[in-house]
């Protein structure tokens, strides 16, 4: 869900890699990449305004305007997925809007729809259940800003609840997750109020600024045992070489498995 690729955007990218590791080839064509921008820009929208429904989508919020608006969808994948994007054309994590200084958090606007998630499987859900991924440039088939909104694996769930070092202060440490290795740090910001994932990426990861195609980001509902709510933000840049292709998304459990 993104625009068409260009050689100047794909020498960007590889150029910004070689900062961090391995350089990266040209970003993969997405031959449908433009379907999920379709369902925002020429449905979604229209129909809300038309006709103050915004289907197919379950919600389409233009409070702060188009430029800061969002929409929610329910994926066709999995028992409870939603996807979360931009009512803006937003590529997707490489996208230089995503780092502006006024852009809108998405993160925390997917957050503010998780109680969909537990309303679709008819039980509540705690916050330690539920998680938000975006996929790299690498590991993805569409070219449009998509959080994927959904539960977390309980696997992962239980790797990093094991793991101390994660939930002692906001350091980045590592933690191999389905045979990745994450960066792990932990959160104390119940709502996202002050911390946008995508900024804190940038900012904390050496060339991530100028690569973020190559990073994929996760989010996981956190409670450490002395009560302070949290997340867990979980972030790994592609290895192609070793096949990671910054999927964050495979942290998630699409089937919501009790």
């Amino acid at each position: 869900m993104t625009r068409p690729w260009t050689s100047l955007l794909a020498a960007l990218v590889v150029a910004g890699c070689t900062a961090t590791g391995a350089s990266l080839p040209p970003p993969p064509p997405h031959p449908n990449g433009q379907a999920l921008w379709r369902i925002v820009h020429d449905q979604c929208e229209p129909d809300q305004a038309a006709h103050a429904n915004p289907a197919p989508c379950a919600l389409v919020s233009l409070a702060g305007g188009e430029a800061h608006g969002f929409v929610v969808l329910k994926d066709r994948d999995g028992a409870s997925q939603y996807l979360i994007m931009p009512t803006a054309k937003i590529t997707g994590i490489e996208d230089p809007a995503v780092l502006a200084p006024d852009a809108a958090n998405y993160f925390a606007d997917a957050w503010g729809q998780r109680d969909r998630v537990g309303e679709r499987l008819g039980r509540p859900l705690a916050r330690t259940g539920l998680s938000i991924a975006v996929n790299s440039l690498y590991g993805r088939s569409q070219d449009q800003l998509h959080l994927h909104l959904d539960c977390v694996d309980s696997r992962v769930r239980a790797a990093l609840a094991a793991d101390a070092a994660v939930s002692s202060d906001g350091r980045w440490t590592r933690l191999t997750l389905k045979g990745h290795a994450y960066r792990v740090r932990w959160l104390e910001d119940a709502a996202l109020a002050g911390a946008n994932p995508f900024k804190l990426l940038a900012d904390s990861q050496p060339g991530a600024r100028q690569a973020m195609g190559g990073w994929t980001l996760a989010l996981v509902g956190a409670e450490r045992p002395d009560g302070a709510q949290g997340f867990y933000l979980l972030a790994d840049r592609v290895d192609l070489v070793a096949g990671d292709h910054g999927s964050a998304e495979e942290l998630q459990d699409h089937a919501c498995s009790p």
